[in-house]
């Protein structure tokens, strides 16, 4: 069995609420929303801002102890807190690298990265919530012939980073998997909150 289709599940709900008022927001065009981020452009080419309500988004992008490597989102600066979202969490504005949709080997990579973490939900799926945390362990140990040594690393800082925080893996969507201009895949936003 393969993974469902881009579009199933999570994939098509995005966060209602409006771009909170803040001076380096004013004007930018949006793009881009998820279930609970905003993404505007800047317009430099290099970097955005990702409004984040998701305490499991802002963990991830900003924790002293979040995963970093060249397959983790490079946070440039966090500008702390600028409202509260309609789910109750605060919003945190967040300047980040600019990722691009998998294209090419990165695409390729990403496909492979998702099949193998599908097959292990699928064979631990008795363990209930903890089958992605098992897939995505296992990846780490016995990875699918054709990931290479930098991401299998990378799948291993993700596997701890979620080990130490309440929050659980998605690497199924597709937008989870970007990538940077030069073709590298990055782990753009793995995680949600149970």
């Amino acid at each position: 069995m393969m993974p469902p289709a881009a579009g199933t599940g999570q994939a098509g709900v995005s966060l209602p609420d409006p771009v909170p008022a803040h001076p380096l927001l004013d004007g930018l065009p949006e793009l881009g929303r998820g279930e609970s981020s905003i993404v505007l452009d800047p317009g430099d080419g290099q970097r955005v801002f990702k409004i984040v309500s998701s305490p499991a988004d802002y963990f991830y992008l900003a924790a002293d102890d979040r995963p970093t490597g060249i397959h983790f989102p490079r946070l440039f600066h966090d500008h702390g807190v600028i409202g509260k979202a309609s789910s109750g969490y605060s919003f945190r504005l967040l300047e980040i690298e600019r990722l691009l949709p998998v294209s090419g080997d990165a695409e390729a990579l990403a496909q492979l990265l998702s099949r193998a973490y599908w097959e292990g939900c699928e064979k631990w799926a008795n363990m209930g919530v903890n089958r992605g945390r098992l897939a995505l362990y296992h990846i780490s140990r016995e990875p699918p012939p054709g990931l290479p040594d930098s991401l299998i690393q990378a799948v291993a800082a993700l596997s701890d980073f979620i080990e130490e925080y309440p929050v659980q893996p998605d690497i199924l969507n597709p937008h989870n998997l970007m990538m940077r201009s030069d073709g590298t895949l990055v782990l753009s936003d793995p995680v949600f909150l149970p």
